[in-house]
């Protein structure tokens, strides 16, 4: 019976670890949405701010309004 009710112990245990692990990682995992969603609206407050750009403003910055989504993004893709 000891070694049913030390049985039972560590499963308990083990449960408790496992759970403590998924709930870990879904918080983990909702950060990292909430992160990208956050940084992908920012960027898309700078696109909308070049879109209000006449086109003079933009051709003294040096982008045509085809480039706006290529000059919001050069950091992260290579286009």
């Amino acid at each position: 019976m000891a070694t049913q009710t030390t049985n039972l112990h560590h499963t308990a245990i083990d449960t408790r670890a496992r759970l403590m692990a998924r709930i870990d990682a879904f918080f983990a995992n909702l950060g990292q949405g909430i992160n990208a969603y956050m940084h992908r609206k920012s960027r898309m407050d700078q696109i909308e701010a070049l879109n209000a750009l006449s086109d003079a403003e933009l051709a003294k910055i040096g982008i045509t309004r085809d480039d706006i989504p290529r000059h919001v993004f050069r950091d992260m893709f290579y286009i």
